[in-house]
Protein backbone atom coordinates (compact mmCIF):
# COMPACT_ATOMS: atom_id res chain seq x y z
CA UNK A 1 0.00 0.00 0.00
CA UNK A 2 1.75 3.25 -1.03
CA UNK A 3 1.42 6.53 1.25
CA UNK A 4 -0.15 9.16 0.07
CA UNK A 5 1.59 12.88 0.41
CA UNK A 6 -0.73 15.62 1.00
CA UNK A 7 0.65 18.16 -1.27
CA UNK A 8 -2.41 20.58 -0.19
CA UNK A 9 -0.96 24.57 -0.11
CA UNK A 10 -2.41 25.83 3.73
CA UNK A 11 -5.00 28.69 3.42
CA UNK A 12 -4.03 31.67 2.88
CA UNK A 13 -4.94 34.70 5.35
CA UNK A 14 -6.42 37.72 4.51
CA UNK A 15 -4.84 40.74 5.83
CA UNK A 16 -6.94 41.07 8.27
CA UNK A 17 -6.71 38.03 10.05
CA UNK A 18 -2.96 38.35 9.57
CA UNK A 19 -2.83 41.36 12.09
CA UNK A 20 -5.07 38.97 13.85
CA UNK A 21 -8.00 41.87 14.03
CA UNK A 22 -11.36 41.13 15.65
CA UNK A 23 -13.73 41.58 12.91
CA UNK A 24 -16.19 42.94 15.32
CA UNK A 25 -14.37 45.39 16.61
CA UNK A 26 -13.20 46.68 12.99
CA UNK A 27 -17.49 46.83 12.50
CA UNK A 28 -17.63 48.97 15.42
CA UNK A 29 -14.44 51.21 14.44
CA UNK A 30 -15.78 51.83 10.76
CA UNK A 31 -19.26 52.28 12.34
CA UNK A 32 -17.81 55.17 14.01
CA UNK A 33 -15.63 56.61 11.28
CA UNK A 34 -19.09 56.50 8.92
CA UNK A 35 -21.21 58.45 11.42
CA UNK A 36 -18.24 60.97 11.47
CA UNK A 37 -17.85 61.59 8.24
CA UNK A 38 -21.93 61.76 7.62
CA UNK A 39 -22.10 64.26 10.58
CA UNK A 40 -19.35 66.44 9.40
CA UNK A 41 -20.68 66.72 5.98
CA UNK A 42 -24.01 67.58 7.03
CA UNK A 43 -22.70 70.22 9.76
CA UNK A 44 -20.17 71.67 6.93
CA UNK A 45 -17.57 70.71 8.47
CA UNK A 46 -17.94 71.56 12.00
CA UNK A 47 -18.23 68.03 13.31
CA UNK A 48 -15.08 66.85 13.31
CA UNK A 49 -12.89 70.28 14.19
CA UNK A 50 -10.51 70.59 17.02
CA UNK A 51 -13.30 71.39 19.69
CA UNK A 52 -16.00 69.36 18.44
CA UNK A 53 -13.95 66.73 19.29
CA UNK A 54 -12.66 67.91 22.38
CA UNK A 55 -16.12 68.06 23.65
CA UNK A 56 -17.20 64.97 22.26
CA UNK A 57 -14.50 62.96 24.53
CA UNK A 58 -15.82 65.16 27.92
CA UNK A 59 -19.15 64.64 27.28
CA UNK A 60 -18.42 60.78 26.73
CA UNK A 61 -16.55 60.04 29.94
CA UNK A 62 -18.42 59.91 32.71
CA UNK A 63 -21.17 57.02 30.16
CA UNK A 64 -17.88 55.32 29.39
CA UNK A 65 -16.70 55.08 33.10
CA UNK A 66 -19.65 53.30 34.42
CA UNK A 67 -20.38 51.28 31.20
CA UNK A 68 -16.95 49.77 31.77
CA UNK A 69 -18.79 48.67 35.09
CA UNK A 70 -21.77 47.52 33.26
CA UNK A 71 -19.75 45.41 31.07
CA UNK A 72 -19.01 43.09 34.27
CA UNK A 73 -23.02 43.60 35.42
CA UNK A 74 -24.29 41.89 32.39
CA UNK A 75 -21.46 39.15 31.58
CA UNK A 76 -22.71 37.64 34.92
CA UNK A 77 -25.74 37.73 33.44
CA UNK A 78 -27.77 40.55 35.79
CA UNK A 79 -28.95 44.17 35.00
CA UNK A 80 -28.32 47.57 36.40
CA UNK A 81 -31.17 49.91 36.25
CA UNK A 82 -29.86 52.20 38.90
CA UNK A 83 -26.57 53.61 37.65
CA UNK A 84 -28.40 56.99 36.60
CA UNK A 85 -29.90 57.16 40.18
CA UNK A 86 -27.15 56.29 41.91
CA UNK A 87 -24.84 58.75 40.51
CA UNK A 88 -27.31 61.18 40.96
CA UNK A 89 -26.95 60.42 44.96
CA UNK A 90 -23.40 60.19 45.03
CA UNK A 91 -23.54 63.64 43.15
CA UNK A 92 -25.76 65.09 45.41
CA UNK A 93 -23.50 63.62 48.69
CA UNK A 94 -20.49 64.96 47.01
CA UNK A 95 -21.47 68.41 46.54
CA UNK A 96 -23.64 68.76 50.32
CA UNK A 97 -20.50 67.72 51.65
CA UNK A 98 -17.84 70.56 49.60
CA UNK A 99 -21.28 73.39 50.69
CA UNK A 100 -22.40 72.37 53.76
CA UNK A 101 -21.14 69.52 55.66
CA UNK A 102 -17.46 69.98 55.73
CA UNK A 103 -18.12 74.22 56.77
CA UNK A 104 -20.24 72.53 59.54
CA UNK A 105 -18.60 69.94 60.68
CA UNK A 106 -14.70 70.72 60.21
CA UNK A 107 -15.33 74.32 59.50
CA UNK A 108 -13.54 73.67 55.75
CA UNK A 109 -15.08 74.88 52.62
CA UNK A 110 -14.48 75.27 48.76
CA UNK A 111 -10.68 76.19 48.15
CA UNK A 112 -9.06 73.92 50.81
CA UNK A 113 -6.86 71.61 50.08
CA UNK A 114 -8.96 68.28 51.40
CA UNK A 115 -12.34 70.24 50.73
CA UNK A 116 -12.64 67.76 47.03
CA UNK A 117 -10.85 64.84 48.53
CA UNK A 118 -12.99 64.06 51.04
CA UNK A 119 -15.75 64.70 49.03
CA UNK A 120 -15.01 62.44 46.15
CA UNK A 121 -14.07 59.95 49.36
CA UNK A 122 -17.72 60.41 50.48
CA UNK A 123 -19.30 60.29 46.91
CA UNK A 124 -17.13 56.58 46.39
CA UNK A 125 -18.13 54.95 50.03
CA UNK A 126 -21.67 55.88 49.29
CA UNK A 127 -21.85 54.36 45.33
CA UNK A 128 -19.85 51.36 46.87
CA UNK A 129 -22.30 50.54 50.01
CA UNK A 130 -25.14 50.97 48.07
CA UNK A 131 -24.19 48.93 45.39
CA UNK A 132 -23.02 46.36 47.30
CA UNK A 133 -26.35 46.15 49.48
CA UNK A 134 -28.09 45.98 45.50
CA UNK A 135 -25.29 42.90 45.05
CA UNK A 136 -26.69 41.51 48.80
CA UNK A 137 -30.51 41.65 47.32
CA UNK A 138 -29.51 40.20 44.00
CA UNK A 139 -26.84 37.19 45.08
CA UNK A 140 -28.17 36.09 48.57
CA UNK A 141 -31.66 37.29 49.16
CA UNK A 142 -32.62 35.65 45.51
CA UNK A 143 -34.46 39.15 44.16
CA UNK A 144 -34.17 39.33 40.44
CA UNK A 145 -31.48 42.51 39.29
CA UNK A 146 -34.02 43.96 37.29
CA UNK A 147 -36.60 44.45 40.19
CA UNK A 148 -33.72 45.30 42.85
CA UNK A 149 -32.27 48.00 40.55
CA UNK A 150 -35.85 49.19 38.81
CA UNK A 151 -36.38 50.04 42.75
CA UNK A 152 -32.82 51.71 43.00
CA UNK A 153 -33.46 54.04 40.11
CA UNK A 154 -36.69 55.32 42.26
CA UNK A 155 -35.45 55.38 45.24
CA UNK A 156 -31.52 56.81 44.71
CA UNK A 157 -32.70 59.62 42.18
CA UNK A 158 -35.40 60.88 44.96
CA UNK A 159 -32.43 60.07 48.00
CA UNK A 160 -30.53 62.15 45.82
CA UNK A 161 -33.41 65.16 45.32
CA UNK A 162 -34.03 65.27 49.80
CA UNK A 163 -30.09 65.61 50.27
CA UNK A 164 -30.47 68.83 48.49
CA UNK A 165 -33.70 69.75 49.19
CA UNK A 166 -34.61 69.94 45.42
CA UNK A 167 -31.95 72.70 44.77
CA UNK A 168 -29.23 73.34 42.09
CA UNK A 169 -26.00 73.45 44.12
CA UNK A 170 -22.95 74.86 43.08
CA UNK A 171 -20.15 76.29 42.58
CA UNK A 172 -18.18 73.53 43.58
CA UNK A 173 -14.99 73.48 44.49
CA UNK A 174 -12.19 74.59 41.94
CA UNK A 175 -9.63 71.17 42.10
CA UNK A 176 -13.21 69.46 42.12
CA UNK A 177 -13.77 70.59 38.89
CA UNK A 178 -10.77 70.01 37.16
CA UNK A 179 -12.15 66.42 36.42
CA UNK A 180 -15.34 67.72 34.43
CA UNK A 181 -12.91 68.75 31.32
CA UNK A 182 -12.35 72.07 30.09
CA UNK A 183 -11.73 73.19 33.57
CA UNK A 184 -8.66 71.01 34.05
CA UNK A 185 -6.74 69.72 31.00
CA UNK A 186 -2.79 68.69 30.83
CA UNK A 187 -1.57 71.46 28.74
CA UNK A 188 -0.01 71.29 24.74
CA UNK A 189 3.44 70.09 26.71
CA UNK A 190 2.24 67.85 29.00
CA UNK A 191 -0.20 66.20 26.73
CA UNK A 192 2.55 65.35 24.39
CA UNK A 193 4.59 64.12 26.99
CA UNK A 194 1.30 61.85 28.24
CA UNK A 195 1.11 60.67 24.40
CA UNK A 196 4.91 59.95 24.10
CA UNK A 197 4.77 57.33 26.99
CA UNK A 198 1.61 55.95 25.80
CA UNK A 199 2.59 54.90 22.16
CA UNK A 200 6.19 53.42 23.83
CA UNK A 201 3.92 51.79 26.65
CA UNK A 202 1.59 50.01 23.54
CA UNK A 203 5.06 49.61 21.71
CA UNK A 204 6.49 47.50 24.98
CA UNK A 205 2.93 45.92 24.79
CA UNK A 206 3.15 44.08 21.49
CA UNK A 207 6.91 43.38 22.10
CA UNK A 208 5.97 41.60 25.13
CA UNK A 209 3.30 39.87 23.54
CA UNK A 210 5.54 38.84 21.10
CA UNK A 211 8.55 37.19 23.27
CA UNK A 212 5.78 35.61 25.66
CA UNK A 213 3.83 33.72 22.55
CA UNK A 214 7.83 32.85 21.29
CA UNK A 215 8.58 31.59 24.47
CA UNK A 216 5.99 28.99 24.88
CA UNK A 217 6.67 27.82 21.29
CA UNK A 218 2.69 30.09 19.95
CA UNK A 219 2.86 30.99 16.48
CA UNK A 220 3.40 34.92 15.96
CA UNK A 221 2.74 37.26 13.27
CA UNK A 222 4.78 38.19 10.69
CA UNK A 223 7.07 41.09 11.72
CA UNK A 224 5.37 43.08 9.01
CA UNK A 225 2.28 42.26 10.65
CA UNK A 226 3.84 43.85 14.00
CA UNK A 227 5.30 46.74 12.24
CA UNK A 228 1.46 47.61 10.50
CA UNK A 229 0.36 47.26 14.00
CA UNK A 230 2.90 49.48 15.64
CA UNK A 231 2.30 51.97 13.41
CA UNK A 232 -1.76 52.07 13.39
CA UNK A 233 -1.67 51.94 17.46
CA UNK A 234 1.16 55.11 17.25
CA UNK A 235 -0.29 57.13 14.58
CA UNK A 236 -4.29 56.60 16.27
CA UNK A 237 -2.20 58.02 19.75
CA UNK A 238 -0.47 61.25 18.15
CA UNK A 239 -3.21 61.76 15.98
CA UNK A 240 -5.43 61.86 19.06
CA UNK A 241 -3.15 64.02 20.60
CA UNK A 242 -2.21 66.33 18.00
CA UNK A 243 -6.34 66.96 17.39
CA UNK A 244 -6.79 67.63 21.16
CA UNK A 245 -3.46 70.39 21.49
CA UNK A 246 -5.12 71.91 18.11
CA UNK A 247 -8.02 73.20 20.39
CA UNK A 248 -6.68 76.77 21.65
CA UNK A 249 -7.61 78.56 24.65
CA UNK A 250 -9.82 81.54 23.36
CA UNK A 251 -7.85 85.27 24.00
CA UNK A 252 -9.86 86.23 26.68
CA UNK A 253 -10.31 83.39 28.92
CA UNK A 254 -6.40 83.25 29.07
CA UNK A 255 -6.85 86.87 29.68
CA UNK A 256 -8.72 86.05 32.64
CA UNK A 257 -6.45 83.21 33.79
CA UNK A 258 -3.18 85.85 33.58
CA UNK A 259 -5.43 88.39 35.67
CA UNK A 260 -6.42 86.08 38.09
CA UNK A 261 -2.57 85.41 38.81
CA UNK A 262 -2.03 89.14 39.03
CA UNK A 263 -0.16 89.30 35.25
CA UNK A 264 -0.71 90.65 32.05
CA UNK A 265 -0.92 87.95 29.08
CA UNK A 266 2.17 88.85 26.75
CA UNK A 267 0.95 89.57 23.03
CA UNK A 268 0.64 86.92 20.84
CA UNK A 269 0.77 84.53 23.70
CA UNK A 270 -1.27 80.96 22.49
CA UNK A 271 -2.04 78.14 24.34
CA UNK A 272 -4.18 74.53 23.73
CA UNK A 273 -6.22 72.54 25.98
CA UNK A 274 -4.96 69.37 25.52
CA UNK A 275 -5.46 65.88 26.92
CA UNK A 276 -8.79 66.51 29.68
CA UNK A 277 -7.90 65.22 33.31
CA UNK A 278 -11.32 63.48 32.83
CA UNK A 279 -9.97 61.65 29.49
CA UNK A 280 -6.85 60.77 31.68
CA UNK A 281 -9.07 59.39 34.45
CA UNK A 282 -11.41 57.19 32.11
CA UNK A 283 -7.58 55.86 30.75
CA UNK A 284 -6.89 54.95 33.47
CA UNK A 285 -10.00 53.16 34.83
CA UNK A 286 -10.01 51.43 31.29
CA UNK A 287 -6.58 50.08 31.88
CA UNK A 288 -7.60 49.32 35.31
CA UNK A 289 -10.94 47.27 34.48
CA UNK A 290 -8.93 45.92 31.75
CA UNK A 291 -6.68 43.95 33.82
CA UNK A 292 -9.20 42.92 36.48
CA UNK A 293 -11.26 41.53 33.23
CA UNK A 294 -7.74 39.28 31.97
CA UNK A 295 -5.55 39.52 34.47
CA UNK A 296 -6.84 38.54 38.11
CA UNK A 297 -8.90 35.39 39.37
CA UNK A 298 -11.69 37.96 40.39
CA UNK A 299 -12.16 38.69 36.64
CA UNK A 300 -12.13 34.76 35.38
CA UNK A 301 -14.54 34.22 38.22
CA UNK A 302 -17.18 36.99 36.71
CA UNK A 303 -16.69 35.58 32.94
CA UNK A 304 -16.94 31.61 34.71
CA UNK A 305 -19.91 32.71 36.20
CA UNK A 306 -21.53 34.14 32.96
CA UNK A 307 -20.97 31.30 30.86
CA UNK A 308 -22.60 29.15 33.01
CA UNK A 309 -23.58 29.88 36.43
CA UNK A 310 -24.25 26.00 37.55
CA UNK A 311 -21.10 25.27 36.82
CA UNK A 312 -18.70 27.88 38.37
CA UNK A 313 -20.74 27.39 41.61
CA UNK A 314 -20.04 23.12 41.75
CA UNK A 315 -16.60 24.24 40.73
CA UNK A 316 -16.57 26.32 43.99
CA UNK A 317 -16.85 29.73 43.26
CA UNK A 318 -19.04 31.84 45.72
CA UNK A 319 -21.07 33.50 43.23
CA UNK A 320 -23.19 35.12 45.78
CA UNK A 321 -20.24 37.17 47.01
CA UNK A 322 -19.22 37.61 43.72
CA UNK A 323 -22.57 39.38 42.57
CA UNK A 324 -21.86 41.27 46.11
CA UNK A 325 -18.55 42.36 44.21
CA UNK A 326 -19.42 43.39 40.85
CA UNK A 327 -22.20 45.44 42.50
CA UNK A 328 -20.09 47.38 44.83
CA UNK A 329 -17.57 47.87 41.87
CA UNK A 330 -20.20 49.31 39.87
CA UNK A 331 -21.26 51.27 42.55
CA UNK A 332 -17.75 52.83 43.00
CA UNK A 333 -18.03 53.56 39.00
CA UNK A 334 -21.28 55.19 39.65
CA UNK A 335 -19.73 57.58 42.35
CA UNK A 336 -16.49 58.58 40.33
CA UNK A 337 -19.01 59.32 36.70
CA UNK A 338 -20.90 61.63 39.30
CA UNK A 339 -17.52 63.16 39.90
CA UNK A 340 -16.85 63.72 36.30
CA UNK A 341 -20.61 64.70 35.49
CA UNK A 342 -21.22 67.33 38.05
CA UNK A 343 -17.79 68.88 37.70
CA UNK A 344 -18.65 68.75 34.01
CA UNK A 345 -21.44 71.30 34.76
CA UNK A 346 -20.04 72.50 37.46
CA UNK A 347 -22.63 71.89 39.94
CA UNK A 348 -25.14 69.82 41.05
CA UNK A 349 -28.55 69.12 39.50
CA UNK A 350 -31.53 67.53 40.43
CA UNK A 351 -31.64 66.20 37.07
CA UNK A 352 -28.05 64.84 36.56
CA UNK A 353 -27.53 61.54 35.29
CA UNK A 354 -31.24 61.23 34.13
CA UNK A 355 -31.41 58.46 31.45
CA UNK A 356 -27.81 57.60 31.62
CA UNK A 357 -28.78 53.99 32.70
CA UNK A 358 -30.05 53.67 29.21
CA UNK A 359 -26.99 55.05 27.87
CA UNK A 360 -24.87 53.14 29.59
CA UNK A 361 -26.44 49.62 28.87
CA UNK A 362 -26.43 50.33 24.95
CA UNK A 363 -23.23 51.42 25.35
CA UNK A 364 -22.06 48.26 26.51
CA UNK A 365 -24.43 46.11 24.15
CA UNK A 366 -23.35 47.87 21.48
CA UNK A 367 -19.72 47.33 21.85
CA UNK A 368 -20.06 43.78 22.25
CA UNK A 369 -21.64 43.02 25.85
CA UNK A 370 -23.73 39.76 25.26
CA UNK A 371 -26.92 39.90 27.44
CA UNK A 372 -27.27 36.31 27.52
CA UNK A 373 -23.83 36.43 29.71
CA UNK A 374 -20.32 35.32 29.38
CA UNK A 375 -18.91 37.46 26.90
CA UNK A 376 -17.75 41.50 26.97
CA UNK A 377 -15.19 43.38 26.60
CA UNK A 378 -14.24 47.07 27.92
CA UNK A 379 -12.74 48.92 25.03
CA UNK A 380 -15.82 47.78 23.20
CA UNK A 381 -17.92 49.34 25.78
CA UNK A 382 -16.24 52.25 25.98
CA UNK A 383 -15.92 52.85 22.05
CA UNK A 384 -20.03 51.86 22.44
CA UNK A 385 -20.39 55.08 24.59
CA UNK A 386 -18.35 56.98 21.92
CA UNK A 387 -20.58 56.00 19.16
CA UNK A 388 -23.65 56.81 21.49
CA UNK A 389 -22.08 60.42 22.02
CA UNK A 390 -21.32 60.75 18.65
CA UNK A 391 -25.02 59.98 17.18
CA UNK A 392 -26.45 62.53 19.66
CA UNK A 393 -23.67 64.97 19.10
CA UNK A 394 -24.49 64.88 15.91
CA UNK A 395 -27.91 64.91 15.61
CA UNK A 396 -27.87 68.10 17.93
CA UNK A 397 -25.87 70.24 15.93
CA UNK A 398 -27.94 69.11 12.86
CA UNK A 399 -30.59 70.39 14.63
CA UNK A 400 -32.61 67.27 15.29
CA UNK A 401 -35.45 67.53 18.40
CA UNK A 402 -34.83 65.50 21.42
CA UNK A 403 -37.44 63.49 20.95
CA UNK A 404 -36.04 61.72 17.44
CA UNK A 405 -32.42 62.17 18.82
CA UNK A 406 -34.12 58.77 21.52
CA UNK A 407 -35.87 57.59 18.43
CA UNK A 408 -33.33 57.01 16.71
CA UNK A 409 -30.61 56.12 19.74
CA UNK A 410 -33.36 53.14 20.87
CA UNK A 411 -32.93 52.07 17.16
CA UNK A 412 -29.52 51.97 17.17
CA UNK A 413 -29.58 49.72 20.04
CA UNK A 414 -32.03 46.81 18.82
CA UNK A 415 -30.11 46.82 15.60
CA UNK A 416 -27.07 46.57 17.25
CA UNK A 417 -27.96 43.58 19.69
CA UNK A 418 -29.86 42.03 16.21
CA UNK A 419 -26.36 42.55 14.36
CA UNK A 420 -24.78 41.18 17.27
CA UNK A 421 -27.09 38.18 17.11
CA UNK A 422 -26.65 37.62 13.66
CA UNK A 423 -22.53 37.69 13.84
CA UNK A 424 -22.28 35.34 16.82
CA UNK A 425 -24.81 32.94 14.40
CA UNK A 426 -22.34 33.02 11.50
CA UNK A 427 -19.30 32.95 13.47
CA UNK A 428 -20.31 30.34 15.58
CA UNK A 429 -19.64 32.25 18.54
CA UNK A 430 -20.96 31.89 21.94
Amino acid sequence: MSDVTNTATPKRKSFIQTLELDTRLLGMIGAFVLICLVFNLLTDGRFLTPRNIFNLTIQTVSVAIMATGMVFIIVTRHIDLACGALLATCSAAMAMTQTAWLPEILGIGLGHPLTPWIAIAVGVVIGTVIGAFQGWLVGYMAIPAFIVTLGGLLVWRNVGWYQTSGQTIGPLDPTFMKFGGINGTLGETWSWIFGAVAVLAALYGLWSSRRTKLSHGFAVKPLWAEFTMAALISGGIVGFIATLNSYQIPERRLARMFAARGEDMPEGFTASYGLPISVLLLIAIAIGMTVIAKRTRLGRYIFATGGNPDAAELSGINTRMLTVKVFALMGALCAISAVVASARLTNHSNDIGTLDELRVIAAAVIGGTALAGGIGTIHGAILGALIMQSLQSGMAMVGVDAPLQNIVVGAVLVAAVFIDIVYRKRTGAK
